[in-house]
């Protein structure tokens, strides 16, 4: 299990468990995190889990790949560290990761 903490536009954080080789998004969905639409349902085909890297993190989580970097164009106010949450795989590597979620999604 990993700990995910996700801080909303208004600087509230809620930190969450999530297990091993699910994704940041399904674990937002389980555990109710306000911000993480995820419309498609994790399939990558909308950009309704957008969130933002701590930098700190965005070695560990990766770099965006191109159907990823595709539908960031759909998402609002991308930044360099903006990643869909439904591309990130959790492993205890990624244990305290820090994400933040946009003010509107999409």
């Amino acid at each position: 299990m990993a700990k995910i903490t996700f801080i909303d536009s208004a600087g509230t954080e809620r930190t969450v468990e999530a297990q091993s080789g699910s994704t940041v998004m399904e674990a937002a969905i389980r555990n109710g995190v306000p911000g993480i639409d995820a419309e498609c349902g994790g399939a990558c085909a909308c950009a309704t889990c957008h969130v933002y890297v701590d930098e700190a993190w965005a070695g560990k989580t990766g770099e965006p790949g191109p159907m990823e970097e595709d539908m960031l164009d759909f998402a609002s106010d991308v930044k360099p560290t903006s990643r869909l949450s439904c591309q990130i795989k959790i492993s205890d590597a990624l244990d305290g990761l820090v994400v933040r979620t946009p003010e509107h999604q999409g």
